[in-house]
């Protein structure tokens, strides 16, 4: 119960350091203020999440987040995936998984596109 309420504390201390974010801050960061807000908000294992997902469509790390603003985007869309369960099952079968497994997630088509392009 006390992480419980350690994290709540955590958010909402984060939350209050994203409200004070200029514009500027957020140019530089490329990102919203609702998607700031958004990310600290998300499961902390959700960018991990998404590159084993985007492996088992063939794509790396590095082609993952080559556009931050897509990267942004699909990490919303991953963070809001109520699939968690199907999603770790997939990513446990390690090499074994094939984009087929994946079809469930909301980021599939993306991937299958080679990411940029959706």
């Amino acid at each position: 119960m006390l992480e419980r309420y350690k994290s709540m504390l955590n958010r909402w201390r984060d939350g209050k350091a994203a409200d004070a974010l200029t514009e500027r801050d957020l140019a530089d960061l490329g990102m919203s203020r609702d998607q700031v807000l958004n990310f600290l908000r998300m499961p902390q294992d959700v960018p991990e999440r998404l590159v084993a997902m985007g492996k088992i469509f063939g794509l790396t790390e590095r082609q993952l987040k080559t556009d931050h603003g897509t990267w942004i985007e699909r990490l919303e869309v991953c963070g809001a995936c109520a699939d968690r369960s199907k999603c770790a099952r997939v990513i446990g079968r390690g090499t074994d998984a094939r984009p087929d497994d994946a079809a469930f997630c909301p980021n599939a088509s993306g991937f299958a596109s080679g990411w940029q392009t959706n």
